[in-house]
């Protein structure tokens, strides 16, 4: 019972404020939309500069599949008052993440039994929001979670002009038309190091399909 009222709480958020949002304030130029997991075991990979990165992931999702979109966030930014908390969990439906550093037996627990219930994970491999348009330091975590699932595919995405139009330490939209260019599933990989390349490099590829980095250059 409990799954449900968290499901139907999400589709309403969503249908209600993010969708409508997301349509009036931001234009998005969205590219091979059509590769996004509507499935799981998925993990989307996206670069993260602001805020509007998750709302946007759940935008290109019907209403019918958005309760599969798992966010992966930090649990000392999402969970540190019990409002804020309780949005998080029941109505954005994150996975709460340490971000302490250390790989502990159990910190990808609650990751694996999502991806088990074929949930798709959305992660930032950045781990934070960094400055606008720039990825920044790819972080290990991802390699971790994934290591061995042999089951779980991992699509990049990479974002472009969210960072303008909702930048960090802001509260207020400014309109900015951004792109989204969702990229092909990665291949297998042996190591940390091999993974980081081949999502570096898919990242790099797909922001010269962004309309608005090419407008900028």
């Amino acid at each position: 019972m409990k799954q449900i009222v968290k499901r139907i709480l999400k589709i309403l958020f969503v249908a209600v404020i993010v969708k409508p949002i997301i349509l009036i304030i931001l234009g998005l130029n969205i590219k091979d939309r059509q590769k996004l997991p509507l499935k799981g075991p998925a993990i989307i990979a996206a670069n993260h500069n602001s805020h509007l990165d998750t709302m946007v992931m759940f935008s290109l999702y019907p209403l019918s599949k958005v309760h599969k979109l798992r966010p992966v966030a930090a649990a000392d930014y999402f969970l540190c008052n019990p409002f804020i908390a309780w949005f998080s969990l029941n109505v954005i439906g994150i996975i709460p993440l340490s971000r302490s550093g250390s790989i502990k037996k159990d910190l990808f627990k609650e990751c694996h039994e999502a991806l088990d219930n074929e949930d798709i994970l959305l992660i930032f491999p950045e781990g934070t929001r960094g400055e606008p348009e720039k990825t920044s330091k790819l972080k290990k975590g991802l390699y971790y979670l994934c290591k061995d699932r042999t089951d779980t595919k991992i699509i990049p995405v990479m974002t472009h002009g969210l960072g303008r139009a909702l930048p960090r330490g802001e509260a207020l939209f400014v309109p900015f038309t951004c792109d989204i260019v969702i990229g092909d599933e990665l291949p297998a990989f042996n190591n940390s190091k091999e993974l980081l390349a081949l999502l570096s490099k898919n990242y790099s590829q797909l922001l010269k399909s962004c309309l608005t980095y090419q407008e900028n250059r």
